[in-house]
């Protein structure tokens, strides 16, 4: 595979970019805002999402989305999850059964409660036959950016199409391993982003290690019970889509949700916080999603919905851990 089609040109999307450029002839990243593809084109930098990282020069930018997929052999998509189901449904014209369709986004659709990967399938099978992945793990994008050791994992329901994108994609510093768990990767690499804001709170209320630990360990419990409920295995969430993406998202600095913790804790409105940051937390509209799906397959989810109280109505960081403290008594 040669072509590459980029959707979505984020912290996330710019990175991937950068990375697969020596992997692809051709690669064309599809840019929102004109104002910055012309920015991209030259100086060559995403001062916006991803500042101080050039891109290659053989990386065509674009704000055209016919020009960004004509000819792709692969349809990477990096964009919001609230966002998906619009942008295929715009794509839809340019698009044909000899693609690949890869899914680099990490979150649930409200209201449908549908993964990403399922969003991709509903729009396009009414016009293709769709062979769609997804990809996930422990990933900064600062650090794919500079080319430092990546490992995450790549997952379809059919191996062939797995073994393409892991060849395709792996690199000297990128690594992917090979996954037939589509639902457990994309609940891990979703509700991940929930608990990491829970990890925010601990750390910004000046809370230390043993709160941390409890918390990760916890949730990581949270995410595995709905991957399982939800036709997952429990296997794929001790791995680098959940146990490794987990870590990641609730002890880096760099993690967005966290950083959305933090500044609750801090006093901060939601709000606020929103509108100040550039890039979007996946996990704040994710915790609808949580709730629901908590809801439609029977199962406690009691951090996901301490942070649904918390972030929605108005519940205070010390009484969302007070009432995580305080549940009654169980059996790990």
């Amino acid at each position: 595979m040669k072509s590459l089609a980029i959707i979505g040109a984020g912290s996330w999307g710019t990175a991937l970019a950068i990375v697969l450029a020596p992997r692809f002839p051709r690669i064309r990243l599809w840019v929102y805002e004109p104002d910055l593809a012309s920015r991209l084109r030259k100086p060559r930098e995403n001062d916006v999402y991803l500042p101080g990282y050039q891109l290659p020069p053989h990386i065509e930018v674009t704000s055209e989305l016919p020009i960004a997929l004509d000819g792709a052999e692969v349809v990477l998509s990096v964009m919001p999850s609230h966002l998906a189901r619009a942008l295929y449904q715009q794509m839809l014209p340019f698009l044909n059964d000899s693609m690949l369709f890869v899914s680099a986004t990490k979150g649930l659709e409200n209201g449908s409660l549908l993964r990403t990967s399922e969003v991709i399938r509903e729009v396009l099978q009414t016009c293709l036959t769709p062979r769609i992945a997804v990809i996930s793990g422990p990933t900064f994008a600062k650090e794919v950016a500079r080319f430092e050791p990546t490992a995450l994992v790549v997952a379809s329901d059919a191996p062939s199409l797995t073994e393409a994108v892991q060849s395709a994609f792996s690199g000297p510093t990128f690594r992917l391993y090979a996954s037939p768990d589509s639902t457990g990767v994309e609940i891990g690499g979703s509700i991940k982003n929930v608990v990491a804001i829970g990890a925010g709170v601990l750390h910004g209320m000046g809370l230390g290690f043993n709160a941390a630990a409890a918390l990760i360990t916890r949730g990581l419990a949270e995410m595995t019970r709905l991957a399982v409920a939800m036709g997952g295995k429990a296997q794929t969430l001790a791995g680098l889509a959940g146990l490794g993406d987990l870590v990641l998202t609730c002890t880096g600095d760099l993690s967005r949700n966290r950083t959305v913790g933090v500044e609750l804790a801090h006093g901060r409105k939601l709000d606020e916080i929103v509108n100040s940051m550039k890039m979007v937390a996946e996990g704040i509209k994710t915790t609808n999603a949580a709730v629901d799906l908590a809801k439609r397959y029977s199962i406690e989810m009691p951090i996901s919905e301490q942070m649904f109280q918390m972030l929605h109505f108005g519940i205070s960081p010390r009484e969302a851990i007070q009432r995580l403290m305080e549940r009654s008594l169980k059996r790990e």
